[in-house]
């Protein structure tokens, strides 16, 4: 039998645009779109909370330790980090789709979008070591971690922070900008009003700052 042939007389030319993938006049595609349909476009806190508790819980699996325990949260998160950036650049507006070019831009998209992204709210500060010989050193700091809130954390365990996992998403923002760093979350707790507060210290790499320098030479 043979092959059946578009009913397309000879002669008559073929819209090639319109084969292709068409974007919408808004100019908002389907990675514009909240994967939540709901009124407020926001996740369950107790979904949330559920499904947080059993990554720590799968985390904890025969590990030997809070810093090994605190690795694997971090490796979770990393992966998250890669692809955030990616997505949360395409939903900006053309002109501003540029990755961030130095650190501080950097570390502002991520206190502000990736914070607002993940969290519906921006973190509360961002700083810089005011230590000469670690200039290396910037501090993103929340004063009440969303990972932490629904975490019972054993008397025994009391140095883990969870928000580890937020540290992976940080670092994997940074290495997809082409920062390399190393992100840590820490806990300093403030009393009654902020008992979870948490630094997470962001180490970039020596290149990154010889990068930095040479930017602002020129």
């Amino acid at each position: 039998m043979a092959n059946a042939q578009p009913a397309m007389g000879p002669g008559i030319p073929v819209n090639k645009e319109a084969v292709g993938l068409r974007v919408p006049s808004s100019g908002k595609t389907i990675y514009h779109r909240p994967l939540n349909r709901s009124k407020t476009a926001e996740l369950s806190q107790a979904s949330f909370a559920y499904l947080f508790g059993e990554m720590v819980t799968y985390a904890q699996r025969r590990v030997k330790g809070i810093q090994e325990l605190e690795q694997r949260l971090n490796l979770q998160g990393y992966p998250i980090g890669i692809k955030l950036l990616d997505l949360l650049l395409y939903r900006e507006p053309p002109r501003s789709q540029l990755r961030p070019l130095t650190i501080v831009p950097l570390l502002h998209f991520i206190k502000q979008n990736v914070w607002q992204h993940l969290f519906g709210r921006q973190a509360d500060r961002l700083e810089k070591s005011n230590n000469p010989e670690t200039p290396e050193e910037y501090m993103i700091i929340d004063n009440e971690p969303l990972v932490n809130r629904y975490i019972s954390v054993p008397r025994e365990m009391s140095q883990l922070n969870c928000a580890a996992f937020v540290a992976g998403v940080i670092e994997g923002v940074c290495d997809g900008a082409d920062f390399p760093a190393k992100v840590t979350a820490h806990t300093v707790s403030e009393g009654e009003m902020w008992p979870g507060k948490t630094v997470f210290l962001v180490k970039f790499r020596p290149e990154v700052l010889e990068r930095e320098a040479l930017m602002g030479k020129s």
